[in-house]
């Protein structure tokens, strides 16, 4: 479900305001950087090159601006062992 609400004035969020799960983050961010579209980079972040970060769960995170301002994000969450399968 994707909600979509008018205001009479538009001003970017200071959050992340959309966010997608992606199968393979670094894949994506290089898709994202060859059509010109910059990875974030906060100060005090431990982020890698590409500018994503390691979340304590072990998710992987970037985050980008669409053309208003406002900051998007792409995860990869870490994979999930199949139910019944020793590790």
């Amino acid at each position: 479900m994707l909600r979509v609400t008018y205001v009479p004035e538009v001003a970017a969020a200071k959050y992340t305001v959309l966010g997608w799960h992606v199968p393979d983050i670094v894949w994506t961010a290089k898709q994202l950087q060859n059509k010109g579209i910059p990875l974030e980079h906060y100060p005090g972040m431990q982020q890698d090159d590409l500018g994503m970060w390691n979340s304590p769960s072990g998710a992987r995170v970037a985050w980008f601006k669409d053309p208003d301002g406002n900051t998007l994000s792409i995860t990869q969450f870490p994979a999930i062992p199949a139910f019944g399968v020793a590790r």
